[in-house]
């Protein structure tokens, strides 16, 4: 399972210099400032660039706070930093250049006990690293920033890219008075792009096991197409209340010229869009929302019938201060409609036509900085099929997750998956995992 770190450029560790801010978003700073204590001690990148600590933005990573979203939306450049800029001016150049680093970096372990040892496996796995990922992310000008992450798999044994996201972000006004922050992004993996924590690309669980059982089934916006495809898209955020992108993708086979069975080939451009109500207040923060995708693939070859793909989703996400703490509660529901012409016809599905549902409920509270408690739900059900899925891809159950974080950016977890059902099979309690992880980032 692909851990989901967009925090992580985050953590390049640095003394935070005097408050200065600059940049086209810089009164978010000094508001934020304004109301908030800032320590200035040795903090994590963006937060060297903002001059203000990861719990600025962050309840606990990968959560994001309203602050966190807005940072986010407006492209990675929020900056306080004095920036490198052209001091002259008279052939029309124009620089507003960061001065801090681009560079941080992440490193996971963790050891994985299963209740029955899977097959061909030696239970007990441990890994170091599970992961090992650097990252280029900041600003690059007054309107442009960027995310990047590049991944050691140590599953695969093999380094690659993983996910990216380059935004340009401005704002206007509407009728004179409603405010308008819009921009583009281009990013390989459809929802790493969007503001909160309930659609697939940062949704909980933010790490999982690569020793660890798994479902065979998921819709295609959860797991096909990130980091083999490039999309294109404009966003908004309308009053600080109405959300809307749209979006298309194209496939970006990485390593290879033509699909393989793993990957496809999309035929044009797959759409994306997503709509999303929010409203901010003083101790809560409240979303309700819908996404969706539209895929045709070529599963291994580029011409011929295609495998169509329609996900449709709604989401909501529920911020609140509980005493000192702070809750989160997220939920998605995902329908997804296959149209399998090309698999059916090369006997790979004993159905021409699917559903898959996909649900996902959880939710953590954070009493305090350094403790996180996690829960949620899952369930996967769909149109029986013995070619594609070996049965019915049932699948559902529990996940538990108890987070020490001693620093910001340093991460001690232990994570209980326990399951009613996987893959059609109600006798699945075998499957459990306990999964003990050390998070770092610098």
């Amino acid at each position: 399972m692909r851990i989901s770190p967009w925090f992580v450029p985050l953590l390049s560790l640095v003394v935070v210099p005097p408050l200065s801010a600059t940049g086209g978003v810089a009164d978010l700073v000094r508001a934020y400032v304004a109301n908030h204590s800032v320590a200035n001690h040795a903090v994590p990148s963006f937060a060297r660039q903002t001059g203000l600590a990861c719990s600025s933005c962050h309840y606990q990573f990968l959560t994001l706070t309203p602050f966190g979203r807005k940072f986010k939306l407006n492209g990675y450049t929020l900056s306080n930093q004095v920036l490198i800029e052209e001091k002259d001016s008279t052939n029309g150049g124009k620089l507003g250049l960061s001065p801090v680093s681009m560079l941080s970096a992440m490193v996971t372990a963790g050891i994985t006990h299963t209740k029955n040892e899977v097959a061909g496996t030696q239970n007990d796995v441990a890994a170091l690293p599970q992961e090992l990922s650097g990252f280029l992310a900041g600003r690059i000008s007054p309107k442009v920033g960027l995310f990047s992450q590049f991944t050691y798999a140590g599953a695969d044994g093999a380094f690659g890219i993983d996910n990216v996201d380059i935004r340009f972000a401005d704002k206007g006004t509407i009728g004179g008075s409603t405010e308008v922050v819009y921009g583009l992004t281009l990013n390989n993996n459809p929802t790493i792009q969007d503001l909160w924590n309930s659609t697939p690309g940062w949704g909980f669980p933010f790490i999982g096991s690569d020793a660890a059982p798994g479902a065979a089934a998921a819709t295609k916006i959860e797991d096909g197409l990130g980091q083999n495809v490039l999309g294109l898209g404009g966003y908004g955020l309308f009053g600080n209340l109405v959300y809307a992108e749209f979006s298309v993708y194209r496939s970006a086979l990485q390593g290879v010229s033509a699909p393989d069975a793993t990957t496809g080939a999309i035929q044009g451009v797959a759409p994306y869009w997503r709509l999303a109500l929010q409203q901010d207040m003083d101790r809560q923060s409240v979303m309700i929302g819908t996404f969706g995708m539209r895929t045709s693939l070529f599963p291994d070859v580029l011409s011929g019938p295609q495998d169509t793909y329609s996900d449709i989703g709604v989401d909501a996400q529920f911020e609140s201060k509980v005493g000192t703490g702070n809750l989160v509660v997220r939920g998605s529901w995902i329908h997804e409609k296959q149209t399998l012409d090309a698999t059916f016809a090369a006997g790979g599905s004993a159905n021409n036509e699917n559903t898959l549902k996909s649900l996902h409920v959880n939710a953590s509270y954070y009493p305090k900085q350094w403790l996180g408690l996690s829960g949620g739900y899952f369930d996967t059900r769909g149109t029986s099929d013995a070619g594609l899925y070996g049965g019915e891809p049932n699948t559902n159950g529990f996940i538990g997750e108890v987070d020490l974080n001693p620093w910001e950016n340093t991460r001690v977890g232990l994570q209980y998956t326990g399951y009613s059902s996987l893959d059609g099979s109600s006798d699945a309690s075998g499957n459990n995992t306990l999964f003990a992880f050390l998070w770092l980032v610098f």
